[in-house]
C-alpha cells in the first residue's frame, strides 16, 4: 500500500503529484465553483435570515422607525421615559418579592391577549404569501 494507505482507491484522495495539469485544472475549477457556491449558500442564508437582502432590510427598518418614533415622539413618549418606565418595573418586580411572579404573569396574560393573535395572523399571511 502506498501513502494513502486503506484510502488509497477514495475518490478526490489523490496527490496532486500524480495528477496530470489537466485533471489538476480541473480539480481547481470544481474547488472554485463549491467555494462560490459556498458563499452564495452564505448568502442566501442571511437573507433567509433578515428577511431579504440586507440593504433592504435597513431600508425597511428604517422607515418603519421614522414612522414609530413620531407617532412615540406625537404621543410624548420619549425614549428616556420609556427606559425609566422599564426600570421602574424590574424595581418594583424587585421590591414585591413572590407577589411579583403573579404581577410578572398578569403582564404576560396582558401581553398575550394581543401579540399571539398578532402571530397567527402573520402567520398566516406568510404562508398564503409563500405559496404563491
Amino acid at each position: 500500500m502506498d501513502e494513502l494507505g486503506a484510502f488509497a482507491n477514495w475518490p478526490n484522495l489523490n496527490t496532486s503529484s500524480s495528477l496530470s495539469s489537466d485533471q489538476s485544472q480541473v480539480l481547481e475549477t470544481n474547488k472554485a465553483k463549491r467555494g462560490l457556491k459556498h458563499m452564495a449558500s452564505r448568502n442566501n442564508a442571511l437573507e433567509n435570515f433578515l428577511g431579504g437582502a440586507p440593504l433592504n432590510v435597513v431600508a425597511r427598518l428604517f422607515f418603519i422607525s421614522l414612522v414609530v418614533g413620531a407617532l412615540l415622539m406625537w404621543l410624548e413618549l420619549r425614549p428616556i421615559d420609556i427606559l425609566r418606565g422599564v426600570q421602574a418595573f424590574f424595581d418594583r418586580i424587585y421590591q414585591l418579592g413572590f407577589g411579583a411572579i403573579q404581577e410578572l404573569a398578569s403582564y404576560v396574560l396582558a401581553g398575550a391577549v394581543f401579540v399571539v393573535p398578532a402571530w397567527f395572523v402573520l402567520r398566516l399571511a406568510n404562508l398564503r404569501s409563500g405559496k404563491r
